[in-house]
């Protein structure tokens, strides 16, 4: 039996929660168009007759010197440290810049076993994909190179097999019914988050957060009840997420209900969603946009 902790690491948007996702076969890491999406290092868990692989979903490794960015970095090097090996992810659909050479480097120094995997090649050219392969064969000598599709599901056997190829023997450290470690809180928040982010165009996505307020769950009529608030900053982008006549938050709550049902297929569930401004809510300062859905057992 093998165990392993995986840290996956690459540019924003270069496909790591949808890799996490698709191995574990569960909603763990919330997928956007909008760069560095996710905030923390998240762990998913896959686990088959080989033994176990626990997967660290890093937030996309960006330069700057901001403090938000900054604190991202910090996350994703920190996450490399005591891990067994790396996954370096690689959107091949984008030509490799600064930031592609910072985590080379990075990763070029490290003990630790790095799997190298060009991403999206469902959507790769010849060209991209031989280029890709330079650029790995000039910063990355020696390591191993795999070409896969997160999203259609392509060549992750073949990561899985060489990640276990690569894994230390060791107990399970996780339940192997396990798919994540993240509190049931945490979950739903980061989905309803992942909704609210997808629904807007605007430059705000980074200004949404989710706060979880009631989570009940009432056994006598297998009800789960869940009051969540969407927090931003400005009053104008509350209009935005609460959209013309409620229409986008009522969205919002349709889209979140679906993935969060997953979570309890077998109980009625019913969402209710606000939305306030930077923390601070009255009575008569949220929009409230409830709508009552049960599923047939």
């Amino acid at each position: 039996m093998k165990c392993a902790s995986v840290a996956i690491i690459g540019r924003p948007s270069a496909g790591k929660s949808t890799l996490v996702n698709t191995i574990c076969e569960s909603k763990v890491s919330i997928t956007s168009p909008t760069p560095q999406t996710t905030r923390n290092a998240i762990r998913g868990i896959y686990t088959d007759t080989r033994g176990q692989l626990i997967f660290t979903d890093t937030p996309g490794y960006h330069i700057s010197d901001k403090g938000f960015n900054k604190r991202m970095q910090e996350i994703a090097v920190s996450s490399l440290e005591e891990t067994d090996a790396v996954v370096y992810l690689i959107d091949a659909t984008r030509s490799p810049g600064a930031e592609e050479d910072a985590i080379s480097y990075m990763l070029s120094g490290l003990s630790v076993p790095v799997l190298c995997c060009i991403n999206k090649k469902d959507m790769l050219t010849d060209q991209q994909i031989s280029a890709a392969r330079e650029y790995l064969g000039k910063h990355m000598p020696g390591r191993q190179i795999l070409e896969l599709s997160a999203l259609e599901d392509d060549g992750i056997d073949e990561v899985l097999i060489e990640l276990f190829r690569l894994a230390p023997e060791g107990d399970l450290l996780y339940d192997e019914n396990a798919r994540t470690d993240q509190n049931l809180e945490f979950r739903i928040s980061e989905i309803i988050r992942e909704k609210a982010m997808n629904s807007v165009k605007e430059e705000i996505p980074h200004a949404i957060m989710v706060e979880i307020s009631d989570l009940e769950y009432n056994e006598e009529e297998n009800r789960i009840w869940i009051r969540a608030f969407i927090t931003v900053e400005r009053e104008s982008q509350k209009g935005i997420i609460v959209g013309k006549g409620g229409s986008n938050i009522k969205a919002i709550r349709v889209a979140a209900f679906k993935d969060i049902k997953k979570i309890f297929p077998q109980s009625k569930l019913e969402l209710d969603l606000r939305v306030h401004v930077n923390g601070k809510w009255k009575t008569n300062d949220f929009t409230l946009r409830k709508v009552f859905c049960e599923t047939k057992e």
